[in-house]
């Protein structure tokens, strides 16, 4: 088998994420690359959680309906799930809460009592379980557990153990080829991109599903050598992250839906003042509080648009962990360099997703250069220069008087009512973003993929990457997604699309926002497969949609 996919399910509160997470590594152990998707109520406790693991030689960032292994913590799992079952699905139960038939039940109080081990040690009985019925040796659980569990992996083996040897082999898992390549999830690669750019401050307020961005540097906020705040409100967030890059500090803030709400005014102060400022906004269902824990690709425009006033900003959108790697050290390089916003647009799917990433496919990312202030006087932080990017100096600085200034302002940054100082001033940060525009011809803005020359594609972003690079591996298509979406990649766009006759928009929305966005550069979608009920695209799913139009 060179394609498997497991499923675990328990109740809120059973560790779920962590089990899947161990299970992920069994099959990255044995030579295949990994995507992890994890569901799970707004609950703190109680509820059906689940985690999907599927391992494949091929690059991958998405889940099938069907699967090969279910590893049921309770009935539940087994009654919700039985319709993604086969034939030749192995089932793995708790027999303490389960009695079926079907499948091999594993008495986990039992096996915990042969030990003298915990009930929390309760998983690793199913892991064990998980192992041994599909052939996988022990010797790769031992790496695993000593590897990935900090505390008491000893008695965890003894536990996963007992029930490996309990068990039979039913669904043998052959080895893939794959080396064992670190596994991020989304969140994690972002902050690792922020990072290599030279990340100095994160300043965050929890709000799922960016909240494991913040707990992850917060985590490693000394490995890292950066500081991390948690204010009182998103409102104090962005507030908080301005004035530390007003006193030259690289920082970030990360949000979802809601939360950004609170920040716009914040946002606009920062395209008058011209401070540059990483902002990370990690999409899901909305309007207002929605489904706090599931996804949607419904707030492009909002993040396009928010805030009063006119300035530039810089928008890109990573389909995966590999590619968040890269873009959100990049959107953090070209928020100084042009002292404007950059947006991380993220969601649910990528950023608590689990991925393979090759470290040695990622581009190498590097802290890149402002334009700063040489120390002739005197110092103009606005003045107005050909490109529009005016040198930067911070408080400290030897004779730099530097006036910040929410209101329109000269170039010296005084408060001016003046037309005519207004309207420079306004041409200035417009110039920025034409050269913003100009410097994003030099980036792989597009990425084209599944059968480059086939006259049928299909046009997504963010997330869906994944979902649509296998359709269009079955069907014969192509795929073009934009990674940056303000500016938006014109000319890159229509060189990728020469030659497509029938364009497929694939979005998980109700309006279309990436078709309606291109719609404006004269780029028409032919069809559209919509998806707004807050779980991400199946390919079994969107397989028959896209066959029905292009038949």
């Amino acid at each position: 088998m060179k394609n498997v996919s497991v499923l675990i399910g328990g109740r809120a509160g059973d560790g779920i994420n962590s089990a899947g997470a161990l299970v992920a590594q069994l099959l990255n152990h044995i030579g295949y690359n990994i995507y992890l998707y994890f569901d799970y109520p707004s609950l703190i406790r109680g509820g059906h959680n689940f985690a999907v693991i599927r391992g494949a030689e091929q690059s991958i960032g998405t889940c099938w309906k069907t699967i090969d292994f279910l590893l049921a913590l309770n009935m539940e799992t087994l009654e919700r799930h039985k319709d993604q079952c086969t034939g030749d699905t192995a089932i793995i139960f708790n027999a303490d809460q389960i009695k079926s038939p079907d499948g091999q039940g594993i008495p986990v109080k039992s096996v915990l009592s042969g030990v003298d081990a915990p009930a929390i040690m309760g998983n690793s009985a199913i892991i064990g379980g998980f192992a041994k019925a599909a052939g996988i040796e022990w010797n790769v659980v031992e790496d695993v557990f000593k590897s990935h569990i900090p505390k008491g992996v000893d008695l965890n083996l003894k536990v996963a153990r007992s029930a490996y040897d309990q068990l039979k082999t039913v669904h043998a898992v052959s080895r893939g080829t794959k080396p064992p390549y670190p596994l991020l999830t989304g969140n994690e690669a972002i902050g690792l991109g922020m990072v290599k750019a030279g990340l100095d401050t994160y300043v965050s307020y929890p709000m799922t599903p960016s909240s494991s961005l913040l707990h992850f540097l917060a985590e490693h906020h000394e490995k890292f050598g950066i500081t991390v705040v948690h204010p009182e409100s998103e409102i104090a967030v962005i507030l908080m992250a301005l004035g530390f890059a007003y006193s030259g500090k690289r920082s970030a803030v990360g949000t979802s839906g809601g939360g950004f709400c609170l920040m716009t005014e914040g946002l606009s102060l920062a395209g008058m003042a011209e401070v540059p400022l990483t902002l990370v906004v990690s999409q899901r269902t909305g309007p207002s509080t929605g489904l706090p824990t599931y996804t949607a690709q419904s707030d492009l425009h909002f993040v396009m648009h928010a805030g009063q006033g006119e300035y530039p900003r810089l928008i890109v959108a990573p389909g995966d962990a590999a590619e968040a790697l890269y873009w959100s050290g990049i959107a953090m390089n070209l928020a100084w360099k042009f002292q404007v916003p950059a947006f991380i647009l993220s969601d649910k799917t990528l950023s608590e997703g689990t991925y393979s990433v090759d470290p040695a496919a990622v581009p190498e990312i590097r802290e890149g250069d402002s334009p700063r202030w040489d120390g002739t006087s005197p110092y103009l932080r606005y003045a107005d220069v050909p490109k529009g990017i005016s040198p930067i100096a911070f408080p400290g600085m030897k004779d730099a008087v530097i006036k910040t200034n929410s209101y329109a302002h000269d170039e010296a940054g005084i408060t001016t009512e003046d037309a005519r100082v207004v309207a420079q001033m306004a041409k200035k940060r417009l110039r920025k973003g034409e050269m913003l525009a100009e410097e994003m011809l030099g980036y792989p803005c597009i990425n084209i993929s599944g059968v480059p020359g086939a006259s049928t594609a299909l046009f997504c972003w963010g997330s869906t990457k994944g979902v649509c690079n296998e359709i269009a591996a079955h069907l014969g298509l192509r795929v073009i997604r934009p990674m940056v979406l303000l500016p938006f990649p014109v000319d890159q766009l229509k060189k990728a699309f020469e030659g497509v006759a029938k364009l497929i928009a694939v979005e998980e929305n109700a309006t279309a926002q990436l078709a309606a966005l291109a719609e404006r550069y004269g780029i028409i979608a032919n069809e559209k497969i919509l998806q707004y009920d807050g779980r991400p695209f199946l390919p079994d799913d969107l397989l028959v949609k896209v066959r029905e139009m292009i038949s």
